[in-house]
């Protein structure tokens, strides 16, 4: 398939405006931790990702995404299940004991309200799955604190189906401004950066193909407010994919199939 149509189909649905999620907003009312799901220019992010998950995975499967078998690696706070679960995904969410970011590790809201069952993963890599068990992986930043993360991305490759995707986003970029300035404050949450090449060569390595691979992100959002926060984002990502800026955006993002 011709790249420039998968740049397309990402342009276009990046930009599509969706409206702001209240049921993620009252399920963590509570929870300062999440306050970042309640900031409407930082959940709009996840609202436009997880579409782009949907459109891309039908568009290449040729099948609706409730056909299609999910895998959400590394849950974390259960956001990402919670929303793909909405679109009618079939969705299967796991993470690692004891971590202080993973699901067994923190307050977890969304999983406990919406009943989101949780596969405990007990090993640093090695999934407790059968071999071509899904048709699509999602990596919402998760990648960047595996601590094997080649070993993870061959795990993840036997697992999927032949021709599955994975969609790996917020991986932190190696000329981002914000991760240098956050380095040179001492906050290494984010201590492994990545550069297009290391990707490339990490998905070589872990056979899989790449189809898209983009910056995104110039300015933050978690805890930022902006007014008409869909016009900012508009703007945000034409800097980001149109003009120099791009390199020094926060992450890199990429979707790549099994060969």
């Amino acid at each position: 398939m011709n790249s420039k149509t998968f740049v397309a189909l990402r342009r276009s649905y990046f930009q599509k405006p969706h409206p702001f999620n209240q049921q993620i907003f009252d399920l963590t009312l509570d929870a300062q931790s999440h306050a970042f799901l309640r900031n409407p220019a930082c959940q709009n992010i996840y609202l436009y990702l997880i579409n782009y998950v949907k459109v891309f995975s039908e568009y290449w499967f040729k099948k609706a995404l409730c056909e299609l078998k999910t895998l959400d690696w590394g849950c974390g706070k259960g956001h990402i299940s919670y929303l793909m679960g909405e679109m009618g995904a079939e969705i299967t969410s796991c993470d690692v004991r004891g971590d202080s970011d993973s699901s067994f590790g923190q307050n977890t809201p969304i999983i406990e309200k919406a009943s989101i069952n949780v596969v405990p993963l007990e090993h640093p890599y090695i999934l407790p799955f059968k071999d071509a068990s899904f048709d699509i992986v999602l990596s919402f930043g998760v990648l960047e604190h595996v601590p094997n993360h080649l070993e993870s991305l061959q795990e993840i490759n036997r697992i999927l189906k032949p021709s599955g995707l994975i969609f790996c986003f917020f991986l932190p970029y190696n000329f981002s401004w914000t991760q240098r300035l956050a380095h040179l404050r001492g906050d290494f949450y984010h201590d492994r950066l990545y550069s297009k090449k290391m990707v490339k060569e990490l998905l070589e390595q872990s056979k899989f193909e790449l189809l898209d691979i983009w910056h995104r992100q110039l300015l933050p959002k978690n805890s930022i407010s902006y007014g008409n926060y869909h016009t900012f984002e508009f703007i945000d990502q034409w800097l980001t994919e149109r003009t120099p800026l791009k390199y020094t955006a926060t992450n890199i993002e990429f979707v790549a199939c099994k060969r």
